[in-house]
């Protein structure tokens, strides 16, 4: 069974809810959807590869307090965020870190965290409570089926080699309209991100996302968002050490915003 970490910043939370606790080995009947069955794979064998084989929970057992996208993809991922998540939800944020982009004036009922290094898990300030797993060994959340009304991926499912079974487990906790919300950059842990995502581009991986919510039965079409870097050019610096950390790949320009979003079942409509 998980351990749920209640996190040090908010010293006054109660214990773990029941709603969020396990109960699929505990002899209790939990809700489940008719859908939600994976259809088809994505990925064939030779694109779940890493470069990295190395144990993902050792990759991560160091804490990494840094920023992985700039701030303009972060501005853009927390007006999603405004414009897509409601007051008063309870969200999972998966795949998460010590640094948060929900919008701060909005109060939500329940944010649980999921990652690999729970010294980062308990640095983030949104998070109620967090829990430590590695999705590329056991993809079962353990989490009640219908608890959570949206489920966020930031700049982490190039990393997914089973992301079939995990976005069939994120449609199972969601309740019915809710919304499951990825987004990525063009920046990755190169050996640690799987052979299907290092090999493509900006707009096949959109489609490959695209693909691992039509490979579960339930969700609906996606929504694609893009907002790409300034052109060429556009406000340059054109010295010749600009020139030579560009060509170099330390010097990109600002970060593309990529996100596909789905939600389960039908699309609710808000006044």
């Amino acid at each position: 069974m998980l351990t749920f970490h209640p996190n040090p910043l908010k010293p006054w939370q109660p214990s773990v809810p029941a709603k969020i606790v396990n109960t699929l080995n505990e002899g209790k009947n939990t809700q489940q959807s008719s859908a939600g069955k994976i259809k088809r794979l994505v990925l064939p064998q030779e694109g779940r590869t890493k470069l990295n084989t190395y144990s993902d929970r050792d990759f991560y057992a160091y804490p990494r307090f840094v920023t992985h996208v700039d701030g303009g993809f972060i501005s853009t991922l927390t007006n999603l965020y405004r414009e897509r998540l409601r007051p008063g939800w309870e969200i999972l944020d998966l795949m998460s870190s010590w640094v948060s982009h929900l919008p701060e004036e909005v109060a939500y009922k329940r944010v649980v965290g999921h990652g690999l290094n729970a010294q980062e898990l308990a640095k983030n300030p949104r998070l109620d409570y967090f829990f430590v797993k590695d999705l590329n060994q056991e993809q079962d959340l353990e989490l009640e089926s219908c608890s959570f009304d949206a489920v966020l991926c930031t700049v982490s499912v190039q990393y997914l080699q089973q992301p079939e079974k995990v976005f069939a487990e994120v449609f199972r906790i969601l309740r019915p309209g809710g919304v499951f919300i990825v987004s990525f950059s063009n920046r990755l842990f190169f050996e640690k991100a799987i052979s299907a995502w290092r090999d493509g581009t900006g707009y096949s991986r959109v489609q490959l996302v695209v693909q691992y919510f039509q490979c579960v039965e339930g969700f609906t079409q996606p929504d694609i968002i893009r907002k790409l870097a300034a052109p060429a050019g556009a406000g340059e610096d054109k010295s010749p050490f600009s020139w030579i950390m560009k060509l170099l790949g330390l010097l990109s320009g600002s970060d593309p915003f990529y996100a596909v979003i789905a939600y389960k079942n039908f699309k609710p409509t808000y006044e």
